[in-house]
């Protein structure tokens, strides 16, 4: 990928910190760094499979699989669907930092 790609400050201040340091999942960190960039910040969402996102980001397939259940169980930092049974998952990053300062400054768009 060769464009750029823009980090929210708390992905680098606070995320980094939580995922890595309090929880002990750098690779859950890693994932969702792959996923902002390949959704643009949570402005779209991205297929993959574990075996494609394993490849992509150089950890172990059981690694992305402990990964996404923090991100998705734990953390609710993402949302995985399926258009059907037999489809890649669909990656949804999300972003509730965003939404905790809209309502702190009163601009919350529901």
């Amino acid at each position: 990928m060769t464009e750029t790609v823009r980090i929210d400050a708390y992905v680098l201040d606070v995320l980094m910190r939580d995922l890595v340091g309090h929880d002990h999942a750098p690779s859950a960190y890693l994932l969702y760094l792959w996923l902002w960039a390949r959704t643009e910040g949570g402005l779209r969402r991205h297929a993959a499979s574990l075996s494609t996102l394993a490849a992509e980001t150089g950890l172990s397939k059981s690694s992305i699989q402990n990964a996404v259940r923090h991100l998705r169980d734990r953390r609710q930092l993402i949302e995985v669907t399926r258009d059907g049974p037999t489809s890649a998952p669909i990656y949804e990053v999300l972003t509730p930092w965003r939404r905790l300062a809209a309502r702190n400054t009163g601009t919350v768009r529901d």
